[in-house]
């Protein structure tokens, strides 16, 4: 029986006693849930450990990989840096959320079948919207529910998909697939959903920013990810992935390097580097969905770490704006260093993770004799140092001087953003650590002297473009306008309509309910004058006039809507 249960479940065990716990108590919940979970994580043995029978479907909640494992060890190690990050500084109910939250990433690593998978997917969902509001600002709410809305309408369209291909195979099983028909379709789009694809990815740039400084570190952990693990499970080799991946890349640069605020430059960088794991998954060799789980790992760690010391310059200084920032390496340059770590790791700099990871994805292309992909993933390199590698460093702690003299790290926050920069290092250094973790044989060796003086060139010259250019670079007080924009102003005025045509069908109902109210009134008196009357038999007095109309109304609307959604 044992073996049905996944080792998410001791997340969610760690999400229930959070606010159960005070003091030390809770950090030590905080701690030793991940650590326990990591443990667990390893010993869920390849294959289905399990089945149970669900409405005639065989059920099978766990089952191991090591592609699975991967993922699940990451998140296991990110709940921990990031409850080490935020225990001292955090409400107990968004450190609750934030684990139930990675229960739900970690239970979509070990999903046997397509159920599990989407139950677990919801719950990433709910949780997740939860840490947007822990925000606590009114940008931070209104931000939570468009990113409910959009993972409500993401989550509707994978269940669609998920329906028709188990009604049409008869098979709840976890299997490849390419997207050949409507079910298959359904289940891409809802996935890219979550992946924050293009022309649906703004409610990333839109909801990670408004979230406090610790849950947007928990936020740019798990939900892309999950979706890249889901689509290496369901759809490698999916042609049309390579050209949504190239535009995800591109995507994700320009709008990173028109962005102001330090934080919404990362979360547009989630876009441009999740372009680069979709893409691999596209080509579909060994070789680049080996790419795309490494550079997943790699980009869950350094990219948390960026987060983090952006979290800590809003901590200590209230602000998130590269034009209110500058000069914060005088005052903070542990945080400082800790920035240029994650920006060179994310720019693929020799001898850090990004490195030894993205550079898979090129030789894949390169493999494959697909010289316009590999162009465009060189181009994107240079561009990815522009906006993360060199921009979020210099116009958050360097620049001109903001006169801000803010503390540095708290230390638990320290010790969170050293892990992250030692493993960044470290997968540098010695690539093979994950290479052996990988779902295929790796036969792949990044340190040439091509590869290294290459991408030395390609960074070097990068960064000298960014200099010449640093005065068309400098940040001015200005709003990107996203995709967003579309369902934001037909949304407002999509819903002033719904109002005006509500508030006509209510009137028109209240006063048919005061006719309807006179002519009880009238027949009651004419049957008191004449009990005896034919038309006058069972009429009764209502009360007040707008009770009837507007009840009326609702019991219809709420009838419409209930059988609408239930036969659609």
């Amino acid at each position: 029986m044992t073996d049905l249960l996944s080792p998410a479940l001791w997340m969610v065990l760690g999400a229930l006693l959070i606010p159960v716990f005070r003091g030390h108590l809770r950090t030590a919940v905080l701690l030793g849930i991940p650590l326990l979970t990591l443990w667990s994580v390893w010993q869920v043995a390849d294959g289905v450990s399990g089945t149970v029978t669900f409405l005639e479907y065989a059920i099978e909640p766990v089952e191991g990989s090591p592609v699975r494992r991967l993922f699940a060890t990451v998140f296991a190690m990110m709940a921990f840096l990031g409850g080490l990050y935020a225990f001292k500084t955090a409400k107990w109910f968004e450190l609750s959320a934030a684990y139930a939250y990675a229960a739900g990433a970690i239970g979509v690593c070990f999903a046997g079948d397509l159920i599990t998978l989407f139950l677990y997917w919801e719950l990433m969902a709910l949780f997740s919207t939860v840490l947007v509001w822990c925000g606590g600002t009114p940008a931070a709410r209104a931000a939570g529910i468009r990113y409910a809305i959009m993972h409500l309408l993401g989550g509707v369209i994978l269940k669609v998909g998920i329906e028709g291909v188990v009604i049409s195979t008869g098979s709840v099983q976890i299997v490849p697939m390419l997207a050949t028909d409507f079910n298959t379709w359904m289940i891409l789009i809802g996935i890219l959903i979550n992946a924050a694809a293009p022309p649906v990815s703004a409610w990333l740039s839109d909801a990670y920013p408004e979230s406090s400084h610790t849950g947007s570190v928990f936020l740019s952990a798990f939900t892309t990810k999950t979706a890249v693990l889901a689509l290496l499970m369901l759809f490698p080799g999916e042609q049309v992935l390579i050209w949504i991946g190239l535009y995800m890349i591109m995507y994700g640069i320009v709008f990173a390097l028109l962005e102001n605020d330090a934080r919404r430059i990362l979360a547009y960088s989630i876009v441009n580097q999740v372009g680069f794991m979709v893409c691999a998954i596209g080509i579909g060799t060994q070789m680049a969905l080996n790419g795309a789980a490494a550079h997943a790992f790699a980009h869950i760690i350094y990219k948390a770490l960026l987060f983090m010391s952006a979290g800590v310059v809003l901590y200590r200084t209230g602000k998130s704006r590269c034009t209110d920032l500058g000069g914060l390496f005088r005052t903070m340059p542990l945080t400082t260093i800790m920035g240029i770590i994650g920006a060179l790791s994310i720019s693929s700099f020799p001898l850090t993770s990004g490195f030894t990871t993205k550079t898979m994805i090129s030789q894949a292309a390169v493999d494959e004799q697909l010289m316009v992909v590999y162009l465009l993933l060189t181009a994107a390199s240079a561009g990815v140092f522009l906006h993360a590698g060199i921009k979020f460093p210099w116009f958050v702690f360097f620049q001109k001087d903001s006169g801000l003299r803010p503390k540095d790290a708290p230390w638990n926050m320290a010790l969170a953003m050293g892990g992250c920069a030692f493993i960044c290092i470290l997968l540098g250094v010695a690539p093979g650590l994950i290479y052996q973790l990988l779902p295929y044989p790796v036969n792949y060796e990044p340190y040439s002297a091509y590869k290294v003086l290459f991408y030395l060139q390609l960074l070097l010259f990068s960064g000298l473009a960014f200099f010449i250019l640093l005065p068309l670079m400098k940040r001015t007080e200005t709003i990107s306008l996203d995709t967003d924009w579309f369902w934001r102003r037909l949304g407002h005025a999509g819903w002033g309509v719904v109002e005006r045509l509500m508030a006509s069908v209510s009137d028109k109902a209240e006063r048919a309910g005061a006719a309807a109210i006179d002519y009880g009134n009238y027949m009651a008196r004419r049957y008191l004058s004449n009990p005896h009357a034919e038309d006058s038999l069972e009429t009764s007095v209502f009360g007040r006039s707008w009770t009837i109309g507007t009840t009326a109304l609702w019991i219809t609307i709420l009838l419409s809507g209930y059988t609408f959604a239930y036969y659609i």
